[in-house]
């Protein structure tokens, strides 16, 4: 059983996995830089993910899961209490919680200079077909953003399947938008995707952004 030091040193390895693949994508990331930026000890990262590289991407793609997944549960929880303040009892709309999201995301680019991307998307074009096992956590990490997004739908009406499917579409395009910001150094692709999803949901019967 590992104790909580041994705890803390297996998540600042894989949270340096995560950051180094952010900055040089998977195959540019090799273990020895991520022991170094960790400041774990020699030999500590064989004995947290014996498994080597492989299975320590598959926790750094487990953790971006959870942190970028956090940014759709936490924008809407703070939108609806802001929204909440504001009107008394007006709940945020989905627009208003997908644009908290991109202005967090636009957030992220422009205070790392364009250099922090998404991990998922970067392990998935790098190593989908090259690893099953990082292929299908790649897809866990989409599916568990894809997941809450289509409930946020499906509480403000939606059919379940249309929800899905408007969801589906939502993370794809700001996946895409991410990676575009990034190779033109400009959130303009991001908030150009976001008024696109303002448009798609309001075509949709849904309440945009205001």
């Amino acid at each position: 059983m590992v104790g909580t030091k041994g705890a803390e040193t297996s998540l600042r390895l894989a949270e340096s996995m995560l950051e180094l693949i952010q900055r040089h994508g998977y195959s540019g990331t090799g273990l020895n830089a991520v022991v170094e930026h960790a400041g774990a000890p020699k030999g500590s990262l064989y004995f947290h993910f014996p498994q080597g590289k492989e299975e320590l991407g598959e926790r750094a793609v487990e953790l971006a899961a959870a942190r970028f997944g956090s940014l759709v549960t936490g924008s809407s929880t703070a939108t609806t209490t802001a929204t909440a303040t504001a009107t008394a009892s007006a709940p945020a709309t989905v627009g208003e919680v997908l644009g908290r999201v991109i202005d967090e995301l636009a957030g992220m680019l422009e205070g790392s200079d364009f250099q922090l991307g998404c991990p998922v998307s970067v392990v998935t074009l790098e190593m989908g077909a090259e690893s099953e096992r990082l292929r299908g956590a790649c897809a866990d990490a989409f599916e568990s953003w894809i997941a809450p997004v289509s409930e946020l739908l499906v509480a403000h009406g939606r059919p379940r399947t249309v929800a899905r499917a408007l969801a589906t579409a939502v993370v794809s395009m700001v996946e895409g938008a991410v990676i575009v910001s990034r190779a033109q150094r400009s959130t303009d692709p991001l908030r150009c995707a976001g008024q696109a999803i303002d448009v798609l949901l309001a075509a949709q019967g849904g309440e945009a952004s205001e």
